[in-house]
């Protein structure tokens, strides 16, 4: 089943001016400069240490407390698939030293997904800014016999219900890339949720689940090392980091793309002065090379830009997942 394309809407929404200096917001009142932060800043990460957020979270909290002289902490919250943190931030003080960083999981699929979700990422919450976008890649251990999705399917074919395919958190872009994927070949995988993925590396590195979706980021050291291969990536093209990995629209199922994307966001009502403060201080990070070249190292793109495009793309993307979690049949039992 073909994915609306995520690339396109945020080309669409940043356009050229992605990390240029047009980005940054217009510098605040000096008052408000020397005013803010009087204390320390909680950057709230809604997943276990370890993962792709977490490192993206620890990078850009570590460039904007040495830039600015800022006391950043990095908050682990895990849970319902990154529900809880969101919504601890989204009903925290709106002063600008509570923030998120948050996926497409959590604030574009999740509104869909649970029922009765204790937050609305629309209302509750204000758009700082964009922070990267990493696809999602699927990866076994390295003696795993299957080179290709291609052997995937076969081997599903053949024993349907019998391989497993784990994921960080019902709901996740990544569990929906998977379902994706099945429904595109007419296959059916075990799914093994995980809270978080640390201990999901541990049991595909030691061969207890067949294979596991994932973001680049949380994967590509343990593949760099040697233990996991990837065999499929869900971009619209490869990824400069694993070029030798086919797309699985390369693979046969043309049009196919899932890709998430990170960004910092405030609760609702916080003073636009101190958002458009953050952003500036947000984009100021990414632009460095040692910021810039992490991220895309661990597979990921750097993004970047003015907190209202974040805030565009936020709105077009909770519709836009909405139909694919409706059309892929997913769910979180």
């Amino acid at each position: 089943m073909p994915v609306p394309s995520l690339s396109r809407a945020l080309h669409a929404h940043l356009g050229a001016a992605l990390l240029g200096v047009a980005v940054l917001a217009a510098p605040v009142a000096a008052g408000a400069q020397t005013a803010y932060p009087g204390k320390p800043i909680r950057l709230v990460v809604p997943f276990p240490p370890g993962g792709g957020t977490d490192m993206i979270a620890r990078t850009v909290a570590q460039k904007l407390a040495d830039q600015n002289k800022w006391n950043v902490i990095v908050d682990n919250r895990p849970g319902a698939g990154g529900n809880l943190g969101v919504d601890a931030v989204a009903k925290s003080p709106a002063d600008g030293y509570t923030l998120v960083i948050g996926q497409t999981s959590n604030l574009a699929i999740n509104p869909t997904l649970y029922p009765k979700l204790p937050y609305d990422p629309l209302k509750d919450l204000v758009p700082v800014a964009l922070v990267s976008s990493s696809p999602i890649v699927m990866a076994a251990p390295a003696n795993s016999p299957f080179k290709s999705y291609a052997d995937v399917v076969a081997a599903a074919k053949g024993k349907p219900d019998a391989l497993t395919l784990g994921f960080s958190g019902n709901g996740t872009v990544a569990h929906l890339a998977g379902e994706l994927a099945e429904n595109a070949a007419d296959i059916k995988l075990r799914h093994i949720p995980y809270k978080g993925a640390a201990q999901a590396m541990t049991d595909l590195v030691s061969g207890q689940i067949d294979l596991y979706m994932s973001s680049v980021p949380t994967l590509l050291g343990q593949v760099r090392n040697g233990k996991l291969k990837v065999i499929a990536i869900t971009s619209a093209k490869r990824s400069p980091q694993l070029p030798d990995v086919p797309t699985l629209a390369e693979s046969g199922y043309k049009g196919f793309e899932a890709v998430t994307w990170f960004g910092i966001l405030a609760p609702a009502g916080t003073p636009a002065p101190i958002v458009a403060q953050l952003n500036k201080a947000v984009n100021a990070a990414l632009q460095q090379p040692d910021v810039a070249d992490k991220l895309r190292s661990e597979g990921g793109e750097v993004l970047g830009g003015t907190a209202e495009q974040f805030s565009a793309l936020l709105k077009a993307e909770v519709p836009r997942w909405a139909k694919i979690v409706k059309d892929s049949g997913a769910s979180l039992d």
